[in-house]
């Protein structure tokens, strides 16, 4: 069995207040992109549940990725079920603000759902995402939605953005999400909600559309605001980081030329269209 997990952007990200258990209540808007992982799974030829990678290189120890962490959950509750290998082409950066070790997670448990047939449903399988992460929820839904709360509580929306392209640059700085949050002064006196301001014209995004990350990782990292520049120059209707970075999405209205002045250990996805 094989599917190909895809990643997200944010579109706009306000850090409201700090709970009493240590996470923050965020507001953010998540919308999924067409840069994907490859998942396969297969039996277990050694009686071991093992994750093999290929592709970009991920750090730590394979085995303790969400797709094994996510057939762990499922055996704690159907220890019937047997070991299997994974086999993850990672095509999506990591630590880049995208959610692709989210969306490998999500997409296990979906997956191993089928292979075993357990007949879970979908509420089931939204409480095992969150357990393996905030934003897991959002790729066993996969559709645009306004994520409140830790990015949990999903209420989907009508933002349409198809027919759009959209340009990635990662310029592979890492961000820790700890430090990330560290920089940050909640403010929930937000005038108009997220899903209010999306429905204005994307051009005028720019003016009121704000990733509360951006402004002081860009201080500490002035290639952020670099690559944002870049992708306005090259014609974007708007541009901006995605979640804690170090990721920078621009969205056009047609394709663009190649982009200038991006050096060449960068990660760029080019014209990517969106659905």
């Amino acid at each position: 069995m094989v599917r190909f997990p895809n990643c997200k952007i944010n579109l706009g990200l306000r850090i409201l207040h700090k709970r009493p258990d240590g996470y923050h209540n965020l507001e953010t808007i998540f919308y999924p992109i067409p840069l994907k992982d490859a998942l396969e799974i297969v039996p277990s030829t050694d009686g071991n549940t093992t994750c093999f990678l290929s592709g970009i290189p991920v750090a730590g120890d394979p085995n303790d990725n969400l797709c094994i962490k996510a057939w762990k959950l499922l055996y704690e509750r159907f220890p019937s079920i047997q070991p299997i290998h994974f086999y993850l082409y990672k095509a999506i950066p990591t630590g880049a603000g995208l959610g692709g070790g989210s969306a490998d997670g999500a997409f296990a448990l979906l997956m191993l759902n089928d292979y075993f047939q357990l007949n879970l449903t979908e509420a089931d399988l939204l409480e095992l995402a969150l357990s393996l992460g905030s934003d897991c929820p959002f790729f066993i839904l996969n559709k645009p939605a306004l994520a409140t709360g830790r990015g949990e509580i999903l209420t989907q929306t009508d933002l349409d953005l198809s027919g759009y392209y959209l340009t990635l640059i990662n310029p592979g700085i890492h961000v820790p999400t700890g430090w990330a949050f560290s920089q940050i002064t909640p403010n929930n006196q937000h005038i108009d909600s997220l899903e209010k301001l999306i429905k204005v014209p994307i051009s005028e995004w720019k003016e009121c559309i704000i990733n509360d990350f951006q402004l002081p990782i860009a201080n500490t990292h002035p290639e952020i605001q670099n690559c944002i520049n870049t992708l306005y120059q090259a014609g974007a209707a708007f541009a901006a980081m995605s979640g804690s970075g170090s990721s920078v999405f621009g969205i056009f209205k047609q394709p663009h030329a190649s982009l200038k002045s991006t050096p060449a250990h960068y990660f760029v996805k080019a014209n990517l269209k969106l659905t």
